[in-house]
C-alpha cells in the first residue's frame, strides 16, 4: 500500500480540517482534489458544474485521482463528498492509499455549514430533508470504499487525527518500525 491517507465523506465532515492536521503529524503534503481540479482548471468547482455540468466534473475527478494515485507519496489527499460514489473511483481510492471514511450525522453538518452560501446543496428548500436522502444513500458507499470509519461527531480535531494516526501506523507496519527503533 502506497503510504497516503485519503479521506473520504460528506460535505462539512472535516477532511480539509483533519486532513491538514494528518499533514502536519506526519509532514506529508496535503492535496484536496477540488482545490486541485481548481487551480488546474483556474475556475471555481460552481462554474464547472454551470457551464459544463456534473458528468464532465464527475469525469474531470476521476482523471485528478488517476493521476495523483500514480503521483503521490507520503500525502493526505482531501476529496469531494461526490468522488467515491463512482465505483471506478473507489477502486483507485483504494489503490492510492490508507481510505478513510470520516462519519458524520446530519445535525453536525448542518451546524458546522450554518450560514454557508457556497454549496450548492445548501441552496433551496427542504435543504434537511435532501441532506439525510444524500447521507442515506452515500454512507454505505463511503463504507465500503473505506479502510477505516471514523466517527467525528463531538470529538476535537486531535480525536480524530489521532484515532486515523494510530490505525494508519499500524495498517503500513509503522508501528512496529517504532518499536524496533526504540
Amino acid at each position: 500500500m502506497k503510504e497516503n491517507i485519503i479521506l473520504i465523506g460528506y460535505m462539512g465532515s472535516g477532511k480539509t480540517t483533519i486532513g491538514q492536521a494528518l499533514a502536519d503529524k506526519l509532514s506529508y503534503q496535503f492535496l484536496d482534489t477540488d482545490a486541485y481540479i481548481e487551480e488546474e482548471q483556474n475556475t471555481t468547482i460552481s462554474h464547472i458544474f454551470a457551464e459544463y455540468g456534473e458528468e464532465y466534473f464527475r469525469n474531470m475527478e476521476t482523471a485528478t485521482i488517476e493521476n495523483l494515485e500514480k503521483n503521490t507519496n507520503h500525502s493526505i489527499v482531501s476529496t469531494g463528498g461526490g468522488l467515491p460514489l463512482r465505483e471506478c473511483n473507489g477502486a483507485i481510492l483504494q489503490k492510492m492509499g490508507f481510505v478513510v471514511f470520516l462519519s458524520v450525522k446530519k445535525e453536525t453538518v448542518l451546524k458546522r455549514l450554518e450560514g454557508d452560501t457556497q454549496r450548492p446543496l445548501l441552496q433551496g428548500d427542504n435543504v434537511e430533508q435532501k441532506m439525510e436522502e444524500m447521507l442515506r444513500f452515500r454512507n454505505p458507499i463511503y463504507e465500503y470504499t473505506a479502510h477505516l470509519k471514523v466517527e467525528v461527531d463531538n470529538k476535537t480535531v486531535e480525536e480524530i487525527t489521532e484515532e486515523i494516526y494510530r490505525n494508519y501506523m499500524i495498517m503500513t507496519g509503522q508501528d512496529e518500525k517504532k518499536e524496533e527503533g526504540k
